[in-house]
């Protein structure tokens, strides 16, 4: 589920000026309010949205599965690399501006991206869209923050947390069935609307808002090592298991690439003055041990919450919408123990809650690992809807947790490198268990393959029901398949439990918290 799927903006902007007195009173300060949580609604949305699409527009594109799933990480790391930017594009252009932008471009994208004639095109689309997207969430709660009164910014920063939280719940069901009723353009379509009106709106109601700017310098080389890294990482991830891996020379390349430029990019952001991305907080042990955590953590969560609608709409006969109600269960008792949690994490040692949820979480990963292929809609979806429980533990003490760590002149850039950092986690997950899901797979067929039938007894009991050989054959091959598949799910589902296993370890690496810390910056 994806709350937990958004990306972050690294720095935030210069602040805000304070409201004028009544320049937003009653009913205009409400719509602002809701207007500001549309925006990041519908960002939040697009990053599960598509989750249970993936079928759908890899058949109607001509493309594989496992091609489809660039649809999801395509947005993933384009959002990842908007993250440094966002602070810097606020300075030096004005935080409503760069609002504004984002909230238009983003409907246009989506536009285009329900236009497209062809995978490539799609994955291009989607690019530009997180890119454009990415500002949205953390300028949106920006801006919250500052044309609320104090008094009232309590109830603000609770309206935005529930769109984030009911965003990736929503985004699978209204996925799911907008492709089974329409068809699979209008996942994108649906956000233009929104854009547009909330842009419009937005300029007229948010414009005496505007901050103040100023001409920066940004750290150009340091973007542009990070951007090709970061692409020829996730591109060799995600073409891997298209051409042998390393037996194909582009592949060598790409790895190659990704290394070397990986290594420029430290050596240049450690010495940099003003980096882009401000790699000195990782020498706070307890800011190392918290990314390490939801690097794991949450890499398992999402690959598992990709596999889930590609499982069972491939393989359990599911439509995309029952595949994306199933989905959802997840973020029913998240919403709900959210606030619980919310106060606990003030009173109660982060690491304690955090290793609590990661353990629960990987304890119902655990039990996903034993499914079958004649399974209940209930006996897949009750770990589904337990799991819940574990999120909110998860994720609100864990960012307290890694913002404490940090001095608090730090905190904003810290905010931005670790949900950089959970956002590519995400991402690369994806790509490893599209690939691992395909090559055990593959193996667990084999085996199978090998022991099933060997006599030809079944073929002959099936032949004497009326069933030709061939038809037998097909029948037995078919069953084959579906058993190798369900092994390969559970052995995923297995493999997410033991990197959940390790986060709840890697989180007692980092010390007692000795402060609260403000987390407005963290997304």
């Amino acid at each position: 589920m994806s709350s937990t799927v958004s990306a972050d903006a690294g720095p935030l902007p210069a602040p805000l000026p304070q409201a004028e007195p009544g320049k937003l009173q009653g009913s205009q300060l409400l719509g602002a309010g809701i207007l500001l949580a549309a925006a990041n609604f519908i960002a939040v949305l697009d990053t599960t949205i598509a989750n249970v699409s993936v079928s759908h527009i890899a058949g109607a594109l001509g493309a594989s599965t496992s091609q489809g799933t660039y649809v999801i990480t395509s947005y993933a790391v384009a959002e990842a690399i908007t993250v440094p930017l966002t602070g810097w594009l606020a300075n030096r252009f004005g935080t409503v501006r760069v609002f504004i932008s984002s909230m238009v471009l983003f409907g246009l994208f989506s536009a285009l991206c329900g236009l497209a004639n062809s995978l490539g095109m799609l994955v291009l689309f989607r690019i530009l869209q997180g890119l454009a997207g990415g500002p949205l969430m953390p300028l949106s709660q920006t801006l919250l923050l500052r044309i609320f009164p104090k008094e009232k910014a309590p109830a603000a920063i609770g309206l935005w947390a529930m769109t984030t939280l009911v965003a990736p719940i929503a985004g699978p069901v209204l996925g799911g069935v907008l492709c089974d009723q329409y068809s699979w353009p209008y996942i994108f379509w649906i956000n233009v609307p929104v854009a547009l009106v909330c842009g419009w709106l937005g300029w007229r109601m948010l414009k005496p808002f505007e901050s103040k700017t100023t001409k920066l310098s940004i750290d150009r080389v340091g973007l542009l090592l990070m951007i090709v890294w970061v692409a020829a990482l996730q591109y060799m991830l995600d073409e891997g298991k298209e051409k042998d891996w390393f037996a194909s020379t582009e592949i060598v390349v790409l790895a190659v690439i990704a290394v070397v430029f990986f290594i420029a990019f430290l050596i240049w952001e450690l010495t940099e003055r003003n980096p882009v991305v401000d790699l000195r907080v990782f020498r706070h042990r307890g800011f190392s041990a918290s990314v390490t955590t939801i690097s794991l953590a949450f890499g398992a969560f999402f690959g598992s919450v990709v596999l889930t609608p590609l499982w069972l709409q491939g393989y359990m006969g599911y439509t995309a919408t029952w595949s994306g109600c199933v989905s959802a269960l997840t973020g029913i008792l998240a919403v709900m123990t959210a606030p619980f949690v919310a106060k606990m994490s003030t009173k109660v040692d982060g690491r304690k809650l955090v290793c609590i949820g990661v353990v629960w979480l990987g304890l119902m990963t655990f039990v996903r690992a034993f499914n079958t292929t004649d399974m209940t809609i209930f006996q897949i979806g009750w770990p589904l809807f337990l799991q819940g429980i574990g999120m909110p533990l998860f994720f609100v003490p864990l960012t307290g947790l890694a913002l404490a760590s940090v001095n608090e002149e730090e905190t904003a850039s810290a905010a931005g490198l670790m949900s950089f950092c959970r956002t590519m986690s995400g991402a690369i997950a994806t790509s490893i268990v599209n690939t691992s899901w395909e090559n055990d797979t593959t193996y667990f067929r084999a085996e199978l393959a090998g022991l099933v039938d060997r006599s030809g007894d079944a073929v002959n009991a099936m032949a004497a029901t009326g069933m030709t050989v061939d038809q037998a054959t097909g029948s037995l091959v078919q069953t084959v398949q579906n058993q190798a598949v369900m092994l390969a799910t559970n052995h995923i589902f297995m493999m997410a439990a033991i990197s959940f296993s390790l986060a709840a370890m890697a989180v007692w690496l980092a010390p007692k918290p000795k402060r609260v810390a403000d987390t407005s910056s963290a997304h």
